[in-house]
């Protein structure tokens, strides 16, 4: 799985280019005599704060009726759920209204912006880029429910959800229900739930008792999975596309909003395959 640590690329990606803008901005500034490093880098800043606030706020508008469904998931900012060009446009906003009586500090910290947001779409190109040179969907042998064999490679030739968790992991429970709605929504994607390092009978408790009636949960006793697809923690989803190309990764809970985002950009032929269950 992409990332660093235990930090996923597309967190990496945001804090280096808030770096930069800081720092840009804070070395134009030296060279203003109305301007000064600690204003500039003060608002840049200021203006990513309120900016990523606004950015949040027209993503939850743009899903409003998922999130309205479940409030408390609007909260969830772990789902990576931002409009960028909201986000961008209020930021810039903002530092017009702070500078209009300094047209001094304007420039540094417009340029600090740019500067960011330029290095942000470069990296987020070579993630990309490195997305499409991942290995393939594995070809692993897991297990059913009722513990008979099955290669992770049969899925292949449709898309792939493929979810990792356990059921001691509060992340992955509380995303549960948003995989079981998602299934009924995308009959043609396939939710592969890959239960790590619990036994059959673990596992159909806890499904059991959730009251999760989830179609193709399968068993990975010895998380092998995990260790083969790099992954550094649960809950971790990975979008293979029909090739069993990589396409997106997730650490962290999904919010149904999110999850469809994310099948939306990479699957768009899904959204005509939604049925009337939304």
């Amino acid at each position: 799985m992409i990332g660093f640590g235990p930090f996923p690329f597309k967190v990496i990606i945001v804090l280096l280019a808030v770096l930069i803008a800081w720092a840009t901005a804070r070395a134009l500034a030296k060279h203003k005599p109305d301007a000064t490093p600690k204003t500039a880098g003060g608002m840049i800043l200021d203006s990513v704060l309120w900016g990523t606030v606004t950015a949040r706020l027209g993503y939850i508008a743009q899903w409003w009726d998922e999130y309205s469904a479940t409030p408390a998931s609007m909260l969830a900012i772990g789902d990576g759920g931002f409009v960028w060009w909201v986000g961008v446009l209020a930021a810039l906003t903002l530092i017009a209204w702070k500078t209009r009586r300094s047209q001094a500090a304007r420039v540094p910290t417009l340029a600090g912006i740019t500067a960011g947001v330029l290095a942000w779409f470069a990296a987020g190109s070579v993630v990309q880029l490195l997305h499409h040179a991942a290995p393939p969907l594995p070809t692993l042998e897991l297990a059913t429910l009722d513990e008979n064999p099955v290669n992770l490679a049969t899925y292949a030739g449709r898309p792939i959800v493929l979810n990792l968790w356990t059921s001691w992991c509060p992340p992955c429970r509380r995303e549960m229900p948003v995989f079981q709605q998602a299934q009924a929504m995308f009959p043609k994607v396939a939710f592969v739930m890959v239960n790590q390092g619990e036994s059959a009978q673990q596992t159909r408790a806890f499904l059991q008792h959730e009251q999760l009636a989830l179609r193709d949960v399968l068993l990975d006793p010895a998380s092998m999975t995990m260790q083969t697809l790099g992954t550094r923690g649960l809950p971790t989803t990975m979008f293979f596309d029909e090739q069993g190309r990589l396409v997106d990764t997730h650490l962290g809970a999904l919010t149904l909003a999110s999850l469809k985002h994310t099948l939306s950009r990479h699957f768009p032929a899904t959204s005509q395959l939604q049925t009337h269950t939304e």
